[in-house]
């Protein structure tokens, strides 16, 4: 599979030097991730809090082309095509960390709503996309400092419930070893809504796994929005800052 290298947008802030260090994000998930916040009747309310407010400076994303461009929400607006996105947990992540680690943050959004875990299976189109999205982001240099994964809804079924641990596990050692960082961190969250019968299932299990590098942040207990399934836009907020408090205790 060819790699192509990302470039920078003339109407985008200049590239960054050489000597910038660049500290690469990977969102990826379902819809959780993607960010469904200020979104109703499948438009998006068009309000940012000042939590995801863009940097232009400071924190980028690669678009859909494999451009770095100035990051904004929707972060997943061109990949999560399928449905309308909203706020996410991304920009507000990114604002919280970005005074405490050394460089530019440059985020690679891969989130894709309504996807099931076997969906990431290595060698289907959602994980290797993820994958060359990545090489992508590291081919213009810089770090891939972590994953962060929110996803599990899909799974809280009779079928899938009991299985997603396994699958979780696999889907770290694959993409570990996809892009040679066999301790790349991992953040997952515990969903926080599903199938009230298999839920508590699926949170188990992301609990349960007990990898190097890998930590658990728990949705539970953030604000729904009425469809019982997706976080608010003040929930998503909150979700970035504990992503960005795990992501700076554990590997900061």
């Amino acid at each position: 599979m060819g790699l192509t290298s990302s470039t920078q947008k003339d109407d985008q802030p200049p590239a960054t030097t050489t000597t910038t260090k660049k500290q690469i994000f990977i969102l990826s998930g379902q819809s959780n991730m993607a960010g469904r916040g200020g979104v109703k009747n499948k438009q998006w309310d068009r309000i940012v809090p000042d939590d995801c407010k863009p940097d232009p400076s400071t924190i980028h994303r690669l678009n859909a082309s494999l451009i770095w461009e100035t990051a904004q929400e929707p972060l997943h607006a061109d990949i999560d095509t399928a449905k309308t996105c909203g706020v996410g947990p991304g920009m507000s992540f990114a604002n919280a960390v970005k005074d405490y680690i050394v460089g530019v943050i440059d985020l690679v959004p891969c989130a894709v709503g309504g996807t099931a875990i076997k969906e990431w299976d290595k060698g289907q189109k959602l994980y290797e996309d993820m994958v060359r999205r990545a090489r992508a982001a590291v081919s213009s240099g810089g770090e891939i400092k972590a994953m962060l994964w929110y996803q599990g809804e899909s799974d809280a079924t009779e079928a899938d419930a009991g299985l997603y641990k396994v699958r979780m596990e696999n889907l770290i050692h694959n993409i570990r070893s996809d892009l040679g960082l066999p301790s790349l961190p991992i953040i997952q969250v515990a969903i926080a809504s599903g199938n009230e019968k298999y839920i508590e299932v699926v949170r188990a299990a992301q609990k349960a796994i007990d990898l190097p590098n890998v930590v658990c942040v728990d949705a539970k207990g953030l604000e729904l929005k009425e469809d019982n399934l997706h976080l608010t836009t003040e929930a998503q907020v909150q979700l970035g800052h504990m992503l960005a408090d795990a992501y700076l205790a554990h590997f900061g």
